[in-house]
C-alpha cells in the first residue's frame, strides 16, 4: 500500500503532465477559464495556432505522409505543430497524462535526417506522429492503468506493437488518459480527472480509450493507439466522430501493457488504431503487420495485413448487409436510428446495385452479456479491488456499476469459470449458425458460403455521447467482444435537436432501456458526433475496412 495519500498522488501526476507541456517552445497562448469555456471547443486551436500548424494538425494521416514524403513538410514541424495541438487539447478536454516533447522533436529530426541522407523515407509511417494511451508501456515512463496506486511504476521496455511502429518510421509524442479499472466506457480517473467531449463538454469522450477520443476529435492528434476488451476503442472513436478498429484477437501483440488481470484469457482485450481517416486505420495495421510480430509473439495468428479492396465485394455480387437496428434490450435513441435509416437509404439509392440489405434478427443479445459480465472478473474484481484500496483512493461511479454493483461478477471457481468458458463457445457456435442461416446454399467446390451476409451494419451504443458518468449499457459494443468478431466505427453526422425530438409515447422494456431512455434529451445531446459500426467474423478484419471504404464511396456521391 502506498505511505502517500491518493490526493498527493494525483497532484503530483498532474504536476509531471502540466511540467510536460510547459516545455513546449514557443509557449502555448492562455485560453479562457473552464467555466468560460464554450461547449463545443472543436474550433478553438484552429483560432491560436498558426497557419502551418492549423494545415498540419487538420490533415489526413494519409495526406501528412504525402507532405512528409515530398519534403513539403520537414518531421520536425510536422510533431511540434502535433505536440502544440495536444497541449492545447489537454487545456480544452483533459485528455493528456504527458507529452514527450524532447523524446519526438529527437526522433523527428532523425527522420528528415534519414530522408536527406538516403533520398528516401524511413519507412511507411516515415515521420508521422502518433499518440498512444498510456496503458501502453512506453520505456522509462509511467504505468499505472488508471490506479492512484500504481502511479510511480516505469515500463522496463517499449510495448512490443510500439516496436514495430517505431521501425516504420514513426513519431511516439503524446500518452492519453484512461479511467480507473480501465473498465468504463467514460474517461474518469482519481489521477487525473474526466476527460470530455469537444463537440460537447458536458459529455463523455467515451471510454476507456477516451483520451485518445478525445484528442483525434479535436484534431491533437490523426492517429493513435486504443485498447478494446468491452468497447474501448468503439466507444470513444464514436463519441468523438473518428475511426476505431477493433482487430480480431491474436492479431496484434499485447505485450508491455499495463492492465489488472493478466493472463486472463477467456475474454482476450485487443490493442488496435484510432484515426481521422479510414485510410488510417489500414496504414497503421498494414505497419504493425509488416514486421511479422508473430515471430516475436507465438500466441499471434501468422496473418498479414491484405489490401482490403481486394475484399470488399466480389465482382457482380452485391455486398450483403444485415442490419441490426435494434437488440431487442435496450433501443437506441433517435438520432442514432435516424443516421442508420438514413445511411442505408443513401446506400440503396446511390450504390447501383452495389449493395444488399437485409434486416438482421439479434440472438440472445441479453444471454451474451451475461456470459462476458460473468468472464470479465473471474476473481471477483479482487485485484481491481486491491488496486484501488492501495491508496485509499474512492470508486468511480462507473468502476463500482460494473464491479461491486454488478450481479453477475464474483469469485468464480476452476470448475465455475470451466463450465462459463464452455457457454461461451457454445453461445459463439450458436451465433456461427445464424450467420451460416443467411446463405442460400454452399458451393460444392470450395466450401464457400452463397449469399451469406458479409457485415453486419449495427449501432456503437444505444445513444451519442451521454452525459457524465452515465455510459451504462454496454451490449452494442460488448456482444462483439465475446463473439470476438472484428468491427469498425465510422461517422455518419451529428444530433441535431430540430431533428431528432424525444418520443415521448415510448414505453421501455425494461429497467436498462428506461435508464437509456430518460437520458435522452435533445438539448443535452446537441452536436454529438454519430457514429456506425461495421462487423464482420472472425479474422475479416480487412472485409470490414474494405466495406466501410466501399459504402463512404457512395455516401460521399449521396450528400
Amino acid at each position: 500500500m502506498s505511505t502517500d495519500s491518493w490526493e498527493s498522488i494525483a497532484a503530483e501526476a498532474q504536476k509531471h503532465r502540466d511540467a510536460s507541456i510547459d516545455r513546449l517552445q514557443p509557449p502555448l497562448p492562455g485560453l479562457p477559464a473552464t467555466a468560460d469555456l464554450p461547449l463545443d471547443v472543436t474550433s478553438i486551436p484552429a483560432a491560436v495556432l498558426t497557419p502551418q500548424e492549423v494545415a498540419i494538425t487538420e490533415a489526413s494521416p494519409e495526406h501528412v505522409l504525402q507532405k512528409l514524403a515530398g519534403q513539403e513538410w520537414s518531421a520536425v514541424d510536422v510533431a511540434s505543430a502535433f505536440l502544440r495541438r495536444a497541449g492545447l487539447a489537454q487545456q480544452l478536454v483533459n485528455c493528456i497524462t504527458e507529452l514527450t516533447p524532447e523524446r519526438a522533436l529527437a526522433r523527428a529530426k532523425e527522420c528528415d535526417d534519414y530522408l536527406k541522407t538516403h533520398g528516401k523515407p524511413m519507412g511507411p509511417l516515415h515521420g508521422l506522429p502518433i499518440s498512444v494511451k498510456e496503458m501502453v508501456g512506453m520505456k522509462g515512463l509511467d504505468l499505472n492503468a488508471g490506479f492512484c496506486g500504481w502511479w510511480g511504476t516505469v515500463a522496463e521496455e517499449d510495448a512490443w506493437l510500439l516496436d514495430s511502429l517505431w521501425d516504420a518510421g514513426c513519431v511516439f509524442y503524446a500518452r492519453t488518459t484512461q479511467p480507473q479499472t480501465l473498465m468504463h466506457l467514460e474517461t474518469s480517473s482519481n489521477l487525473y480527472g474526466v476527460t470530455v467531449n469537444p463537440y460537447n463538454r458536458n459529455l463523455t469522450s467515451g471510454g476507456s480509450s477516451g483520451g485518445e477520443g478525445a484528442l483525434l476529435g479535436i484534431k491533437g492528434s490523426c492517429l493513435g493507439i486504443g485498447t478494446d476488451i468491452g468497447g474501448s476503442i468503439r466507444s470513444p472513436a464514436a463519441n468523438n466522430g473518428v475511426y476505431g478498429l477493433r482487430p480480431t484477437a491474436n492479431r496484434l501483440p499485447l505485450g508491455g501493457l499495463s492492465a489488472s488481470m493478466e493472463g486472463a484469457e477467456h475474454i482476450m482485450p485487443v490493442i488496435g488504431p484510432m484515426s481521422t481517416s479510414l485510410a488510417g486505420i489500414d496504414i497503421f495495421m498494414h505497419a504493425a503487420l509488416a514486421k511479422k510480430p508473430w515471430l516475436r509473439s507465438p500466441s499471434l495468428v501468422p496473418l498479414p495485413w491484405t489490401p482490403p479492396a481486394t475484399l470488399a465485394s466480389t465482382p457482380g455480387k452485391p455486398i450483403k448487409v444485415g442490419v441490426l437496428w435494434d437488440d431487442g434490450i435496450v433501443k437506441p435513441h433517435l438520432p442514432i436510428l435516424r443516421a442508420l435509416q438514413e445511411t442505408v437509404a443513401k446506400l440503396q439509392t446511390a450504390g447501383n446495385s452495389q449493395f444488399e440489405f437485409v434486416d438482421w434478427t439479434p440472438y440472445k443479445h441479453d444471454e451474451a452479456w451475461e456470459i462476458i459480465a460473468s468472464l470479465y472478473f473471474a476473481d471477483g474484481g479482487a485485484e481491481e479491488s486491491a488496486a484501488i484500496a492501495s491508496s485509499g483512493e474512492p470508486w468511480r461511479p462507473l468502476s463500482r456499476w460494473i464491479i461491486p454493483d454488478n450481479p453477475h461478477v464474483k469469485n468464480l471457481s476452476i470448475a465455475e469459470l470451466w463450465a462459463l468458458t464452455n457457454r461461451r463457445d457454445a453461445y459463439r457456435a450458436q451465433y456461427a449458425q445464424v450467420w451460416n442461416d443467411t446463405a442460400s446454399g454452399v458451393d460444392a467446390t470450395t466450401g464457400d458460403l452463397l449469399g451469406a451476409v458479409d457485415v453486419i451494419l449495427c449501432p456503437v451504443g444505444p445513444g451519442a455521447a451521454p452525459p457524465l458518468d452515465c455510459a451504462r449499457y454496454w451490449g452494442y459494443t460488448s456482444q462483439w467482444n465475446l463473439l470476438d468478431y472484428p468491427a469498425l466505427v465510422f461517422p455518419v453526422g451529428k444530433v441535431d435537436q430540430q431533428r431528432d425530438a424525444k418520443d415521448g409515447s415510448y414505453q421501455p422494456r425494461n429497467e436498462q432501456d428506461l435508464y437509456n431512455h430518460e437520458l435522452y434529451d435533445p438539448k443535452v445531446y446537441e452536436n454529438a458526433p454519430i457514429s456506425l459500426q461495421l462487423v464482420g467474423r472472425r479474422f475479416e478484419d480487412e472485409k470490414v475496412v474494405g466495406v466501410c471504404r466501399a459504402m463512404e464511396a457512395v455516401l460521399k456521391t449521396a450528400l
